[in-house]
């Protein structure tokens, strides 16, 4: 089901590890991309509408995101943050959130606990959780996969969105790990797919390269376009691509 979209949001999303932003191809192969206060700092002067903070490492060493972290990178920011990883308790979220995220993505652990996205969701709202899907084609399907797409599910996209909705997700974001750093541009079936099936707003993650990829995403049925690689090493100036959506009828906040 088409939403109505009334202004589409720009993302840069910060993929942490070891304290500092990192960005691969396919979830593999990650290089340095910088300090994370100092890019985040950035991002906010240059107009992004939110700046989205994910620890990939954090699930798979049984941790969460460093606390610290996400209160310094709130007090450099002027635009909301949705902060992810190792999220497996409502106290969990409830730390992310006192630290200065607005938002919290939840992924491999509302896979392993889906009744987690209906806690956080009755605690602090649905408008807080964001429940992060890493999806893959196996034999022609969209599989989710968890772990920072190391571990396979065996569970439908199509199946998973409708129950992360149900059990009270306010937002997806929606990432192909086909696509992923790329830059051959988003995957508009899993995009389309997923916006036609649910009425929350879905962020669309994953193989943007060039200003048009971002127009294609939205007319799929993007309610926000996220990317990381284009804006790290400045082949996409956020203000630039405003303008050239704004250009292309895609209404944009200012």
């Amino acid at each position: 089901m088409k939403k109505d979209i009334t202004t589409v949001r720009i993302i840069p999303c910060l993929d942490i590890k070891n304290g500092r932003v990192v960005k691969g191809i396919n979830f593999v192969e990650l290089k340095d991309a910088g300090d994370p206060y100092e890019i985040s700092k950035i991002y906010s002067k240059e107009g992004a509408d939110e700046i989205c903070i994910l620890d990939i490492s954090a699930s798979e060493e049984g941790r969460k995101a460093s606390v610290d972290m996400i209160s310094k990178i709130a007090e450099g920011v002027f635009v909301p943050i949705t902060v992810g990883g190792g999220v497996r308790s409502p106290e969990n979220m409830r730390e992310y959130l006192k630290s200065g995220a607005d938002k919290v993505s939840i992924n491999t652990g509302a896979v392993e606990n889906p009744s987690l996205i209906r806690e956080c969701a009755r605690i602090f709202g649905s408008q807080c959780v964001v429940v992060a899907i890493d999806a893959k084609r196996v034999d022609g399907k969209f599989e989710v996969f968890i772990y920072s797409g190391k571990k396979r599910t065996g569970i439908n996209v199509m199946d998973w969105i409708q129950k992360v909705v149900e059990l009270g997700a306010g937002e997806i974001l929606l990432t192909s790990i086909d696509a992923d750093g790329t830059q051959q541009g988003y995957d508009l079936e899993l995009i389309n797919l997923v916006a036609e099936n649910v009425d929350v707003p879905v962020i669309a993650s994953g193989g943007a390269g060039k200003p048009e990829h971002f127009v294609e995403a939205v007319r799929a049925g993007a309610s926000a376009v996220l990317a990381a690689s284009v804006f790290h090493f400045g082949k996409i100036r956020i203000k630039e691509l405003k303008e050239y959506l704004r250009k292309n009828n895609i209404k944009i906040r200012t």
